[in-house]
């Protein structure tokens, strides 16, 4: 289970991505490195992690499903995954 300053800090980046996206995106286009410099370094895509959606695990993350391995195994194992049966794990 990830702490939850670690999953708020990632709620407000992903915040920041968003209110940023179009100036980064017109500032990028116009080729004006200088200006893209001076906002905020968190309002960049790049800095994002991808989260389980459960339990905010950062590792073992599987991006077609949003959630780490573990959660899906046992949501496998358990029938909550549609089209997963369990192999020989």
């Amino acid at each position: 289970m990830a702490k939850e300053s670690m999953k708020a800090r990632e709620v407000k980046r992903a915040k920041l991505v968003a209110k940023y996206a179009e100036k980064r995106a017109k500032l990028k286009e116009e080729g004006d490195y200088q200006a893209l410099s001076r906002l905020p370094r968190n309002s960049a895509p790049a800095r994002m992690h991808n989260r389980c959606s459960e339990t905010g695990r950062p590792k073992g993350y599987m991006r077609q499903f949003g959630i780490s391995r573990i959660v899906f195994r046992e949501m496998a194992s358990n029938g909550l995954i549609p089209g997963v049966r369990k192999a020989s794990w």
